[in-house]
């Protein structure tokens, strides 16, 4: 396999994650936060069992792992997504992306003390480098006040990010184990267990019936792109570092602002544009290989 395609993988996910921050801004007026997360992660479950009916690959399990994999999913779906949409109630939507961008860097300094990857130059300035790109897009909207203020709000999407790092470097032992769809739709189905307690107090029985059509069709995309890239987001953790996975999430903001300007007649400018050729910097800075002296 050529080193690359794990790169691909993750900056797939990157966009996809960009175009489903998209999907649900246009969506999110429709239904409760709760609600949106559990249809998005029981539609990409459901994608994912067809496959591996098809593919003959059973969701079995040691039994010490049951709970830990479930965890995971939980942690990585349900609060994660809990603490980001406290965070988004509370602090401007630009700030919560910009601090969301210091993923890769967290899940760097998480990875290291476990053993799991060296703090190498390259990495450290390419993922300083993607924060600044994340930074430089969102340009005057950080310093805008309207949506809120509050360290509780920063600190809420702080913790978001925190999550996903931590469940980035804990899935590698269990990808070593097990097929990587099997492990993706358990954990996944985990999570929406989780979701499913969380949306009942929105009203999740009686207002999932005001979807418009339109509302339905960007569930349905949230979803379905949800399962097939959360399996792919799982293969790039199994054959490359977390560092090098993660780092691609820093596209997912850029990306929402090229979407959003195609599809949501929302403005390109020209600080979005620096960003990305700095985002793009980074990102080649910190997926050169290590020099012999760093590995």
């Amino acid at each position: 396999m050529k080193p690359s395609w794990p790169i691909l993988a993750a900056a797939s996910v990157g966009i996809q994650v960009g175009a489903a921050m998209v999907a649900t801004r246009f969506v999110v007026g429709e239904s409760g936060p709760a609600t949106l997360a559990m249809f998005r992660y029981a539609i990409g479950a459901l994608c994912l069992l067809p496959v591996l009916w098809w593919q003959k690959q059973p969701m079995q399990f040691a039994r010490r792992d049951i709970l830990p994999i479930a965890g995971l999913g939980i942690v990585q779906f349900g609060l994660l997504i809990a603490l980001l949409n406290f965070g988004l109630s509370l602090i401007p939507a630009a700030r919560a992306a910009l601090l969301f961008a210091s993923f890769p860097l967290l899940t760097m300094i998480v990875a290291a003390p476990l053993g799991r990857e060296k703090l190498t130059l390259n990495k450290s300035i390419g993922v300083l480098l993607t924060i600044l790109g994340v930074a430089l897009a969102l340009g005057e909207r950080l310093l805008d006040p309207a949506g809120g203020t509050g360290l509780l709000g920063e600190f809420a999407v702080l913790l978001a990010a925190l999550c996903g790092a931590i469940c980035s470097v804990l899935y590698r032992p269990y990808l070593q184990r097990y097929p990587t769809l099997p492990m993706g739709a358990f954990a996944m189905l985990a999570s929406v267990a989780f979701l499913l307690l969380l949306s009942i107090p929105e009203g999740l029985f009686a207002g999932w019936q005001g979807y418009s059509a339109q509302g339905w069709a960007a569930v349905l995309f949230i979803g379905i792109s949800s399962g097939i890239f959360y399996a792919v987001w799982l293969w790039a953790l199994r054959h490359a570092s977390p560092t090098r996975v993660t780092i691609f999430l820093g596209l997912s903001p850029v990306a929402a602002g090229l979407f959003g300007a195609l599809f949501l007649a929302e403005p390109l400018t020209l600080p979005l544009l620096a960003g990305l050729a700095v985002l793009l910097l980074g990102l080649w800075l910190a997926t050169r290989p290590d020099a012999p002296a760093e590995r």
